[in-house]
C-alpha cells in the first residue's frame, strides 16, 4: 500500500519506518523537504503535495493546531477518495486542548467530506504505536470514523504495526474521536505518575 505521512517529526518518522519494514511504499511529506534531516530507514522526504498525490492512505502526523491549514493548502480535490488516518491532537502552548467542543478528527471530516477520516493511535506514545509487544500485557487501540471500508484499511495497517485484532476497539462515528483526543490530558497525568510515556491502557469488560 502507498502511504503518505504528513509530518516529519518523531511520530511520523516512527510510523514511516515501521510501515516501510512491513513492506509498504512510504514517503514523508514536509512543507520544507530540503531542510529536513534524512530518515534513518531511507524513507523519502518529499513535499506535502507529492506525499498526498502518491498515497492511498494519508497519515496526519502534524501538530493538531496546524493540521487543518496544512491539509487545506493541499486541497480537497487532492485528498478526495483517500483514507485520512489522523493521529494528531491539538495542544496550545499552555498545554491545553485546542479542540474543546469538537475533535480535530471531526473538524477534518467536515472540511473534507469526500475523504474518510479515521482517528486512531493518539492515545499512546510513538514507540508504543510501533511496538505493542514492548508492553507487559495487552493494550487497547481505538478507532473512530464513519466509513467502514476506511476502518478496515486502517485495521490492516495497525495489524502491520503489531496490533492484534483483539486490541482494536471501534468506538463508532467520528464524533467519538473527542474522547480519544481528550484522553491526552489523562495520558500526561499517567506519564507523570509513571515517569514514562511508554505505557498502554486496556479496556477490561465485565466477565460473563
Amino acid at each position: 500500500m502507498r502511504i503518505g505521512i504528513l509530518g516529519p517529526g518523531n511520530v511520523g518518522r516512527a510510523l514511516a519506518g515501521a510501515w516501510r519494514a512491513a513492506g509498504h511504499d512510504v514517503v514523508i511529506g514536509s512543507r520544507t523537504p530540503d531542510e529536513v534531516t534524512p530518515h534513518d530507514a531511507g524513507v523519502p522526504i518529499v513535499s506535502t503535495a507529492s506525499a498526498v498525490d502518491a498515497a492511498d492512505v494519508v497519515v496526519n502526523a502534524t501538530p493538531g493546531t496546524a493540521s487543518l491549514a496544512l491539509l487545506t493548502s493541499v486541497g480537497a480535490p487532492a485528498l478526495a477518495g483517500k483514507v485520512l488516518l489522523d493521529v494528531a491532537v491539538g495542544m496550545t502552548e499552555a498545554g491545553d486542548l485546542s479542540h474543546l467542543r469538537e475533535s480535530l478528527g471531526e473538524e477534518l471530516q467536515r472540511a473534507f467530506p469526500d475523504t474518510p477520516v479515521v482517528k486512531t493511535l493518539c492515545t499512546i506514545d510513538r514507540l508504543v504505536m510501533i511496538a505493542p509487544d514492548s508492553l507487559e500485557g495487552p493494550s487497547t487501540v481505538f478507532l473512530s470514523g464513519e466509513d467502514a471500508t476506511a476502518k478496515k484499511t486502517v485495521r490492516g495497517l495497525l495489524h502491520d504495526l503489531g496490533w492484534p485484532p483483539e486490541s482494536l476497539l471501534d468506538l463508532g462515528g467520528i464524533a467519538t474521536a473527542r474522547g480519544q483526543e481528550h484522553f491526552s490530558l489523562l495520558f500526561l497525568g499517567i506519564a507523570g505518575g509513571l515517569g514514562s510515556y511508554r505505557f498502554g491502557v486496556r479496556v477490561v469488560p465485565l466477565s460473563t
